[in-house]
């Protein structure tokens, strides 16, 4: 390990001490109940509430996924997905906010959104907390592998060690830290991660504009390339056997621009759709002291994504100018490391610490809000809910934890594969919360006919398409190539809809609690 090296991970250490410090910090508050430790006990401010919940959606594929796609095949892909975020961080903000904020607090004081759900419609068997709570530990079991995949990326790339030795000391870092604090103190923490992302993103990309040869160099040098600066287009990187880029005459081989049609583009709007079924960032909005502050932190957090969307975009475009070839950025998956291999670049490495300190944000602030909510998933819905309703508040605790520490083994299991592609195994969870939770989320908040058997054939019904439409009818291509949250999201409104008007009218006890959060 070289001086450089060296002074990146004094930078990079610093940083981690300064968040286990906040998790300590707040530890003592949130081990007092498990209202405080899944919850923060609804005391979130305007700019903790907004700051977290993008920090905490956007993980690691912010700074190294979405580069990467935008540097591998161009501007359409990225610039899709990231106006379909911005979109659906902005509605979301707007319509569901202040609704849920109410609702979870008239609906039996909802800590989690099984709970929410399982109370919204009086149920009690408890069928529809099982579904939603078991869905919840299967899409955030794989969310939490991306995260590791991130971590292990970094720092197998910053130290050239091995990627499973740094991927499981990343995994055993974010699993202490969860540990410690709770939602507090992943919230808190998940505010100044926040910063150092943008501030992390905003320097490469001025950085990398001006290395390039400024804005007009780049788009030229996009323009080049077949499809590359289109929306409407994607270039498609000559690869050999083994998924690597050619190249000739030092620089790329792209064969011609591929279609990106209409229909792909609808399909890659409706990433927005998937913020109205995120648990981490609908447990922010439950979990924010005013409803009167929301609107603060739909602008903050509005804001926030805009910028950060933007420049992720632009430091794969830049990226591509100003490192055309790259030995670290030959493959889809390889290039996923621009924004490593930029830092290193343009920075002395002491500053490089720093800003790489943003993708270790980005992984902290989204595993820790993960691997916390599927662990309440269990001990508070299924241990608690069903099978031992007399629980001790300490003994769902411990049991909490321990379900943290066998997800945490499971997610290290999915990120094994070196070769994994962040993006995908981010897109594939973030279309099983969308369509599992979304549709039921804004049925329940604003149809007062929805009832719990609707609930069910819908959540049902969007979690089981997106593993049916993506593993067996996408491979298919054509019509079926499309991002699979978009069909399964619509057939789970379908069910829902079909469902609830097929079946028996909800009670009046239940309607009555609709119309007393309507009118609040």
């Amino acid at each position: 390990m070289n001086a450089e090296t060296i002074k990146i991970l004094i930078a990079m250490l610093c940083y981690m001490l300064i968040v286990i410090g906040i998790g300590l910090y707040f530890a003592k508050r949130a081990q007092t109940n498990s209202e405080n430790y899944f919850l923060g006990g609804r005391s979130l401010g305007p700019w903790v509430a907004a700051m977290s919940a993008e920090a905490s959606d956007m993980s690691g594929w912010l700074l190294m996924g979405l580069p990467g796609v935008a540097y591998w095949c161009g501007l359409a892909d990225a610039a899709w997905t990231a106006i379909g975020l911005a979109l659906g961080t902005y509605i979301n903000w707007l319509i569901v906010a202040k609704r849920l904020r109410n609702y979870s607090a008239v609906a039996g004081n909802s800590i989690t959104v099984p709970d929410f759900f399982s109370n919204r419609f009086h149920e009690k068997n408890k069928i529809l907390l099982s579904i939603s709570a078991i869905f919840i530990l299967v899409f955030f079991t794989v969310y939490a592998g991306s995260c590791f995949v991130t971590c292990g990326k970094l720092f197998s790339t910053l130290f050239d060690a091995d990627y499973h030795v740094m991927m499981i000391i990343g995994a055993v870092f974010v699993v202490i830290y969860t540990f410690i604090g709770g939602f507090l103190a992943e919230s808190a923490s998940d505010f100044m991660q926040a910063i150092v992302m943008i501030l992390a993103l905003v320097t490469i990309l001025i950085l990398g504009c001006i290395n390039a040869g400024g804005v007009d160099a780049v788009i030229q040098n996009a323009k080049e390339i077949p499809g590359y600066f289109s929306i409407n287009n994607i270039a498609s990187p000559i690869v050999d056997a083994d998924g690597v880029q050619q190249t000739a005459n030092n620089l790329p081989l792209f064969g011609d621009a591929g279609s990106y049609g209409f229909l792909t583009i609808i399909s890659t709007l409706s990433w927005g759709l998937g913020y109205f079924g995120m648990p981490q960032v609908l447990l922010r909005f439950m979990a924010i002291r005013k409803v009167d502050e929301l609107k603060y932190s739909r602008r903050i957090a509005t804001v926030w994504c805009v910028i950060s969307l933007t420049a992720a975009v632009s430091i794969g475009i830049i990226g591509r100018a100003m490192l055309p070839i790259h030995a670290e950025l030959s493959t889809a998956s390889a290039a996923e490391n621009i924004f490593i291999v930029m830092s290193q670049s343009l920075l002395p490495a002491l500053l490089a610490g720093i800003v790489m300190a943003g993708i270790l944000a980005a992984t902290i602030s989204s595993s820790d809000s993960y691997l916390l909510i599927a662990a309440s998933a269990f001990s508070k819905n299924i241990y608690e809910g069903i099978v031992n309703k007399k629980a001790e508040d300490k003994k769902v605790m411990m049991v909490s934890k321990i379900t943290l520490l066998v997800i945490a083994l499971i997610g290290i299991v999915i990120a094994w594969d070196d070769k994994s592609v962040i993006f995908n195994i981010v897109s594939f969870a973030w279309a099983g919360f969308g369509a599992t939770f979304g549709p039921i989320m804004l049925f329940s908040l604003f149809w007062k006919r929805t009832n719990r058997n609707g609930a069910i054939a819908g959540m049902l019904t969007g979690g089981i398409m997106v593993f049916v439409w993506n593993l067996l009818l996408k491979p298919l291509g054509g019509i079926f190539g499309i991002y699979e949250l978009l069909p399964a999201f619509i057939l789970s409104s379908l069910a829902i809809i079909v469902v609830s008007l097929c079946t028996k009218q909800p009670d009046k006890e239940i309607t009555d609690e609709f119309e007393k959060v309507k009118a609040m």
